[in-house]
Order: structure tokens, then C-alpha cells, then sequence
């Protein structure tokens, strides 16, 4: 089976419709899948959902989404950065569904690993235990939290072989992973493709039966959310 495909418009291709949820892996600007993001931006599909760590900043990542208004809610932990998010949610353009880091990241590899649900202490007593269920265990209370189960996965990724064996790149494998599985079809775009034999197989981060399409996206350039310098001391 060929899971090579020349860019991200033929990768998603017959894959993308209207409201589907994707799971879109990346922390910050690290790791974020961006050909696949443009080439879902360039298809025209609305409604969608994404779950991911973040919505990218003003223009980039899931914020060039959020700029065409094709994103109508987006569960994530963190969103600080990005104006666009904030004035869609606050004008009530945008449906937010707000996950703690930790929570977020299981609930991606529980649906990965087929598992529908799972209790967590993480949010007991707070707005985000509002509406699920509470159980005791032990005498604590837990929450009891769902799997994300995605009709889509896209992720960056450092290097793959040919049957679509991936390997991450230090902290790029942040969300990547968890997010690829959890998906009913996973697309990976990814710096270099390799012969298949060619990667140790105990450095394998994510193994080829979650990937059906991948595609090489390099060259890329690191973007950077913040910089911040200090002035020069005279001498």
C-alpha cells in the first residue's frame, strides 16, 4: 500500500467535508502540522472542530483557519495568544471547549486506544467538572471524561519511512503523537522519508498501522511566537 503522496491537497483529498473534528497535533508553534492546516484552509470546508493543545497565533497554525472562518469550536487548553480566537469567542462567533493540558492529551490516546472514557481528579470543584459526571473512589471525587474520537489526524513529524513508521523530533512530539491516533484516518506530513529498514525500530515513536497518508513538507522555517531581546549595554 503506497502511503506516499506528492503534497497536502492530494493527501486530503476525499477525506475533508464540512463539520468534520480533526485532531491536530503541535504545542505553540512547535511541531504544528502547517501544510496540512493551509491545505485545509485552501479546500473551503466550514463547521469544523478542532481539537488541539492551541489555536496557533494570528495568522498561523489553526489562526489562518480561524481568520477564514471555517473553525466553529475548538477544544484546547491554551489560548493566550491569538486576538482572532479571542475576539470570535467573546463576540460569540466561536465555541470553545476548554480541556486541561493533561486531560486533553489522555483523552486523544484513550480514544487511540479505544478506550471511550476515563475519571481524572484534574478539574473536581471547577467550572470544567460543570455538566460530567462525579465518582468516588477511595473517598475522592473523580471526573469522568470522554475520549476524543476524530474523523481526522494530522501531524509534523521529523522523518518516516515508507511504510509510514514515524519518528518525532524532541519536544515537536508534544501533541503529535497522541493526536495521530485517535483519528479514523491520520496524515502525517513530515521533513525526510527514508527507505523502509532504514530507522531503529526502538526509536520508532509512532508505528505505521495508525498512518494511512503521509506527505514530505520541507522545507520549513522555524517560526518563533515571541522574541524577546535585551538591549545592548553600552560598554
Amino acid at each position: 500500500m503506497n502511503k506516499i503522496y506528492p503534497d497536502a491537497a492530494a493527501a486530503l483529498d476525499g477525506i475533508l467535508r464540512n463539520d468534520m473534528l480533526i485532531a491536530s497535533g503541535g504545542f505553540g508553534l512547535c511541531g504544528i502540522p502547517e501544510r496540512l492546516l493551509d491545505a485545509i484552509r485552501d479546500s473551503g470546508v466550514t463547521g469544523l472542530t478542532f481539537a488541539s493543545n492551541n489555536a496557533g497565533i494570528d495568522n498561523e497554525g489553526i489562526g489562518k483557519l480561524l481568520r477564514t472562518k471555517q473553525v466553529s469550536k475548538m477544544i484546547a487548553s491554551y489560548v493566550g495568544e491569538n486576538k482572532e480566537f479571542e475576539r470570535q469567542f467573546l463576540a460569540g462567533e466561536l465555541d470553545v471547549e476548554f480541556c486541561p493540558q493533561g486531560t486533553l492529551a489522555e483523552r486523544m490516546r484513550a480514544a487511540g486506544a479505544g478506550i471511550p472514557g476515563f475519571y481524572t481528579k484534574t478539574g473536581v470543584g471547577t467550572q470544567v467538572a460543570e455538566g460530567k459526571e462525579v465518582k468516588s473512589f477511595g473517598g475522592e471525587d473523580y471526573l469522568l471524561e470522554e475520549g476524543i474520537f476524530a474523523d481526522l489526524s494530522i501531524v509534523k513529524a521529523w522523518k518516516a519511512d515508507e511504510t509510514g513508521n514515524v519518528v518525532f523530533r524532541k519536544t515537536a512530539r508534544n501533541f503529535n503523537q497522541p493526536a495521530a491516533t485517535c483519528g479514523k484516518v491520520c496524515v502525517v506530513e513530515v521533513e525526510e522519508i527514508v527507505p523502509t529498514g532504514s530507522l531503529d525500530p526502538d526509536c520508532i515513536h509512532l508505528p505505521g498501522v495508525f498512518v494511512q497518508r503521509m506527505i514530505v513538507g520541507a522545507p520549513y522555517d522555524k517560526k518563533i511566537e515571541f522574541r524577546t531581546v535585551r538591549e545592548r549595554e553600552s560598554a
